[in-house]
């Protein structure tokens, strides 16, 4: 991959295990996100739901911009994901996998490029198919002082 885009989030720990989004656009409202009970309240979505809305959203996106590249109407799709939590040999839940449905409206069902979109709109959808492919993370913890005090070995 020659281009190379970033982005930095900040997550401000507020009490138990709600933490506030600060996103690096000012234009984008700070969000709150929690863990369910019994460890949080669901103050707000917890990652595994952010994670379902980021594959669908894209999905959703990037099939209205393949069919309809101006302004498409409002109401054109409706997107359900449904996520399945698994345990792994190790005992520890992950996601298992994806369901994710799109419902297009007639307009866009009808819409000449429909058929051709149908089979092109999921390579542009950078999220779901980086979930697909595997993300490598790069995880560093520091202390109070700044101090990097773990650092994994995966290189992005």
């Amino acid at each position: 991959m020659s281009e190379q885009a970033r982005f930095t989030l900040t997550l401000e720990h507020l009490e138990d295990y709600e933490f506030k989004v600060k996103f690096d656009k000012k234009a984008l409202d700070d969000m709150i996100v929690d863990e369910p009970p019994p460890l949080g309240i669901l103050a707000g979505p917890n990652p595994s739901r952010l994670l379902a809305v980021s594959a669908a959203n894209c999905l959703s996106a990037s099939l209205l911009h393949c069919i309809n590249r101006g302004e498409p109407l409002p109401g054109s799709v409706t997107t359900e994901v449904t996520a399945t939590i698994v345990r792994n040999e190790k005992k520890r839940l992950r996601i298992g996998g994806m369901s994710i449905k799109l419902k297009m409206s007639e307009d866009l069902s009808n819409a000449a490029k429909a058929k051709r979109c149908l089979a092109l709109f999921e390579d542009f959808c950078v999220v779901t198919d980086s979930i697909r492919q595997g993300i490598p993370i790069t995880v560093e913890v520091e202390n109070s002082e700044g101090e990097v005090v773990y650092q994994n070995e995966d290189e992005a």
